[in-house]
């Protein structure tokens, strides 16, 4: 392959290398310091490569496990399990339902089962190439994403108090506003939607979109006139021309996370919409028609 080539195909990967080296390290930075050494040895490499998604994703886990090991200096334990004892604790996914409580106690597992897990259970890679990753038999792959979740399960860590929606939407408003496609990422639930009621979808707005990657993507950089507000008692925020909702953004949250975002332009739901300072209202409603 051309330098050009390789280097544009590996730019179309860099995205998806980045949302797995910032979920295992849960640090966006550290995660494109990982994806640009990746790019390194990809450069720098002279043996032939036949898969080039799945030789980047093996070298950027790799690289990633290496810069856990360095800040978690711990002995890894033993695996000591036969290739066809299964375990009944693999079939239970805890990835999206831990939320921004697991981002803390992922730093109570070792390297090695934080990458197994985080694999596993948020980005449904099977065992087979976690165990080539981790140099591993398969069934020593599955067991470190057991225990993973055993110790995440048993932990005594207090859980952070829970989060309040319009906290969570003050969170998206920034993230949307400064770029930071990885939060919106941690912040969205995998099946999000974004509607439109008819007259928000007669200004121009998205009839649909689905997906947290497409939702990420759309609203990234964007939202740069949205104020947090009221719509009656929801937390949501709004597009306020003068003193005036000329359309409000209706959040539904759920565990922390976004699960969908309508558009509204309905007069009658306009003028339930307050902004918001904080946690508090400023009440300055739209004025009748």
């Amino acid at each position: 392959m051309a330098p050009d080539e390789l280097a544009n195909a590996f730019e179309a990967e860099r995205p998806r290398l980045t949302r797995v080296a910032a979920r295992v390290l849960v640090d966006a930075s550290e995660a494109e310091d990982m994806v640009q050494l990746a790019w390194l040895r990809l450069a720098g490499t002279n043996e032939p490569i036949e898969n080039l998604p799945g030789w980047l994703t093996a070298v950027t886990v790799r690289l990633c496990l290496d810069r856990l090991r360095a800040k978690v200096p711990v002995a890894e334990e033993d695996l000591e399990i036969t290739e066809d004892v299964p375990n009944v604790a693999d079939e239970v996914l805890l990835g999206e339902e831990l939320g921004a409580a697991l981002q803390v106690t992922l730093e109570r597992l070792s390297p090695r089962e934080r990458v197994a897990f985080v694999l596993h259970d948020s980005f449904a890679f099977d065992f087979d190439s976690i165990a080539a990753m981790l140099e591993v038999s398969p069934a020593a792959a599955r067991k470190l994403a057991s225990r993973a979740r055993t110790k995440l399960r048993e932990s005594t860590m207090p859980l952070p108090s829970p989060v309040s929606d319009w906290e969570i939407v003050d969170a998206f408003l920034s993230a949307a506003k400064h770029g930071e496609f990885e939060r919106l990422l941690m912040l969205l639930a995998p099946d999000v939607v974004i509607g439109g009621d008819a007259a928000a979808i007669a200004m121009g707005t998205p009839e649909r979109i689905s997906g947290r990657d497409t939702v990420a993507t759309f609203f990234n950089g964007a939202a740069q006139t949205a104020f947090p507000a009221f719509i009656g008692s929801r937390a949501g925020a709004a597009w306020i021309d003068r003193g005036i909702a000329r359309a409000a953004f209706d959040f539904a949250i759920h565990n922390g996370q976004v699960q969908s975002i309508t558009f509204r332009a309905d007069p009658d739901v306009l003028r339930t919409v307050a902004r918001r300072k904080d946690d508090s209202l400023l009440v300055r409603r739209r004025s009748s028609p």
